[in-house]
């Protein structure tokens, strides 16, 4: 049986959900992200773009190309409210639904064409998420994840495409390889040195010739490029948390001592959400008292995966939730209603310099360990005196 695969992606939504909220923003270029001139582009609305507008833009650039932009720092809790809103429309009629990214989703619809057109169905889900949510949204279908995003891209604004599985190639073929998701810009500028532009180029290359030239991703590229792609669509479920606990050798109630091991926690799970690509909507804290009682509070959060915010979410939850200051045995942090995406979502607030930070941090920390480098206030004293 044809797979039958969805790709959903919320245009411009971060622009979308500030015109909702503010209508008098229709039709301006609109630029969201850092407002300094360190500040980072974290979207901008189609009539910036015609100036050559980008996201991950530095700020400054961005106006330079288009003075006449409105400049929003934008409000990260307002997205999350909008994402849920949207997720939770999807999964009321999707069978199988994977959030990909706070503003995109991949549905498996397969078989479905028994009983209803999968293209009608997809189309009238679309019209109800517009209608409830106020949000615009463009789809794809077609007979797998690749083919549908690309699909997605080419339908943008608002547009609903259709790629059955014998004009996947047709449709494939003249796009610019730029078009491939996962495609990194190094791997692109590689390609075009040696005359590969176009997909259908790429396609053709033998395979083994490619790995050769890119490594390990070369044979996964040419699948794409081939519209070969058996990726599953992965059910979505706001269950997924990581968390990680620590129970004293001697029941404690050092305050510093204890915030201190909070920050190396936070840490080191944030860290884990950047490397595989998560972001976190609730914080929670548990503690247990030397009684054996145990206290657990949480709090939502807007989807990011920073240290520096988090550090502060959570320090505050364990300021509310230990109370009675007695000695602790056990502490422990979990985020939950976790969502496929990067730290740049965060590019609101930090600058094109702390975005560069944490991607030095992280790129020293997998080559070299994650202890290679670590926040002074998540250092105990004990540690210090090593």
């Amino acid at each position: 049986m044809s797979r039958s695969i969805v790709h959903m992606d919320l245009d411009t939504f971060f622009v979308s959900c500030e015109r909702l909220s503010n209508p008098k923003l229709n039709g301006l270029p609109l630029i969201i992200g850092g407002t300094s001139d360190r500040g980072v582009v974290a979207s901008c609305s189609y009539e910036a773009r015609k100036f050559g507008v980008r996201s991950a833009m530095p700020m400054k650039f961005a106006l330079r190309l288009c003075p006449q932009a409105k400049v929003i720092k934008g409000d990260m809790e307002l997205y999350s409210n909008k994402s849920h809103e949207v997720t939770a429309i999807i999964e009321d009629q999707a069978p199988v639904v994977e959030k990909a990214s706070i503003d995109e989703f991949y549905l498996d619809i397969s078989g479905m064409d028994k009983f209803f057109g999968c293209y009608k169905w997809t189309s009238e889900l679309t019209s109800r998420i517009m209608k409830e949510s106020g949000l615009p949204i463009s789809f794809a279908l077609s007979v797998n994840k690749t083919v549908s995003k690309i699909g997605t891209g080419e339908a943008k604004p608002v547009g609903k495409l259709e790629i059955v599985e014998n004009m996947v190639r047709p449709f494939l073929n003249p796009l610019p390889i730029q078009k491939i998701p996962g495609l990194g810009d190094v791997t692109s500028q590689l390609l075009s040195r040696i005359g590969i532009r176009t997909i259908q180029t790429l396609s053709e290359m033998p395979a083994d010739v490619l790995q050769q030239m890119i490594g390990k991703n070369g044979i996964e590229l040419w699948k794409k490029a081939n519209g070969i792609d058996n990726n599953p669509v992965e059910p979505y479920s706001e269950r997924k948390s990581i968390s990680t606990e620590h129970t004293f050798e001697k029941d404690t109630i050092d305050i510093p001592k204890l915030k201190a091991l909070i920050v190396g926690m936070v840490e080191k799970l944030a860290f884990q959400l950047r490397s595989e690509k998560w972001l976190t909507s609730t914080v929670v804290i548990k503690i247990r008292y030397n009684n054996f009682d145990t206290e657990i509070k949480q709090c939502k959060v807007a989807y990011t995966s920073c240290d520096h915010l988090l550090i502060n979410k959570v320090t505050d939850l364990f300021d509310k939730v230990y109370e009675r200051r007695m000695r602790l045995r056990l502490i422990g942090v979990r985020f939950t209603g976790l969502v496929h995406g990067t730290y740049q979502i965060d590019m609101f607030d930090d600058t094109s310099e702390m975005i560069s930070l944490y991607q030095a941090i992280d790129k020293m920390k997998n080559r070299f360990g994650f202890d290679a480098i670590t926040r002074c206030a998540g250092t105990t004293m004990k540690d210090k005196k090593k």
